[in-house]
């Protein structure tokens, strides 16, 4: 059996079945290429079948990769007696080596005529029978863990440790605005694990800059897409928006009224899409369009709620979350995007609501924002492929 855990779904009362249904269909979809697996569901567990199964390590790897799950181990099934239990023990630990060892006894109901502790006790008995070895109860180099339900028991060792949160698409849809950069991707994918199915949205500035800038977010996007199974991404042409903007707005001011502009193309894309808000990489103070001040301002041109989930993060936190999902060695690759053109050497750090609104006045807004969004084209990726 694969025995999966979650944890933060367990605290949902009411809404719990379906957070549940969302987990379910997103395991099956993440191991659909793998071949056929029986899923059900017990107190507090999801179950997959696979006595059958050719290559069980590989649906242990891809469960353990689902938003919602909180750890996935390979567990051996037998009837709740003792004895049964002993057997799969004594198979666990037969021919190893083990400086020392602990039991993790647990019972889903408490009618078992054993308590966790006499469990233990018993089956530490057991090993301490067969095995040169030592009990640990802080740091054990085997840690044997039994659950014991009415009708049946799991054995197992070595749970992978899964990413927890919710399982993706159980609290609805955004529109992260893709970058290419390393932030970026991170904060899409912790929208993820927050239950969020994302929408990608990236600005480029071809034919005034190369289309490297694209072919590194797609590289991302499919990467990303293994977290989510399916993906959107909107490639929205800036550049000939960018040198309206650089016709007419002083460069001090250009950052802030480029991001202004973005924020309301997502937002219509992203409302086209489905999405219900807008989802960004960046972290307070990190660059001079993410400053307190211009925050404020660009927010004020949002029409849907934007969420910033790296705001209280430095890059240093960033960069080694992207290392842990695959993105940083992707995001680093040299290439021009839209923020490196027309972009100028010190841009406004703290711009007033009445001096953004003085600059912007010179522009046809409207139709800029209309123009990004009637000249978007859509890619679709999948995961398995």
């Amino acid at each position: 059996m694969l025995l999966v855990h979650y944890h933060e779904l367990g605290l949902k009362r009411g809404n719990r079945p379906l957070f549940l249904r969302h987990l379910a269909r997103n395991l099956r979809q993440a191991i659909a290429d793998l071949g056929p697996v029986n899923l059900r569901q017990v107190s507090g567990r999801l179950l997959l079948e696979l006595d059958e199964h050719p290559d069980p390590a590989a649906v242990r790897d891809r469960a353990r990769r689902v938003c919602g799950v909180a750890s996935a181990a390979l567990a051996y099934r037998v009837v709740s007696t003792v004895e049964a239990m002993k057997s799969v023990v004594a198979e666990l630990v037969e021919g190893r080596r083990i400086e020392s060892f602990r039991i993790s006894a647990r019972r889903a109901f408490k009618t078992y005529p054993l308590t966790s502790v006499e469990l233990n006790r018993q089956l530490g008995a057991f090993v301490l029978e067969r095995v040169a070895t030592r009990v640990d109860l802080r740091q054990p180099e085997l840690e044997i863990h039994v659950e014991v339900m009415p009708a049946e028991t799991f054995v197992y060792v070595d749970p992978e440790p899964g990413p927890g949160g919710l399982p993706v698409g159980a609290s609805g849809t955004v529109a992260a605005l893709l970058s290419g950069g390393i932030d970026s991707p991170v904060a899409a994918w912790r929208m993820m694990k927050r239950g969020c199915r994302v929408v990608f949205v990236h600005f480029h500035s071809v034919p005034y800059l190369p289309p490297t800038s694209q072919a590194k977010t797609r590289a991302l996007v499919e990467r990303l897409t293994e977290w989510q199974y399916d993906s959107t991404l909107v490639l929205v042409p800036f550049g000939e928006i960018q040198r309206e903007v650089v016709l007419t707005v002083p460069p001090p001011a250009r950052v802030v009224v480029y991001r202004r502009l973005m924020v309301r193309i997502a937002g219509a894309l992203a409302r086209k899409h489905g999405a219900v808000a807008l989802t960004t990489g960046e972290s307070l103070g990190q660059v001079a369009s993410q400053t307190l001040s211009n925050i404020t301002r660009i927010d004020e041109a949002a029409t849907m709620p934007i969420l910033r989930p790296l705001i209280g993060m430095d890059k240093l936190e960033i960069t080694d979350e992207a290392r842990r999902l695959g993105t940083f060695e992707i995001s680093i690759e040299p290439d021009a995007d839209c923020c490196t053109l027309f972009v100028p050497k010190h841009p406004a750090t703290r711009m007033s609501e009445a001096e953004v609104g003085a600059v912007e006045a010179r522009l046809e807004i409207p139709r800029l924002v209309a123009a990004g969004c009637d000249g978007a084209s859509v890619e679709v990726f999948a995961f398995p492929a």
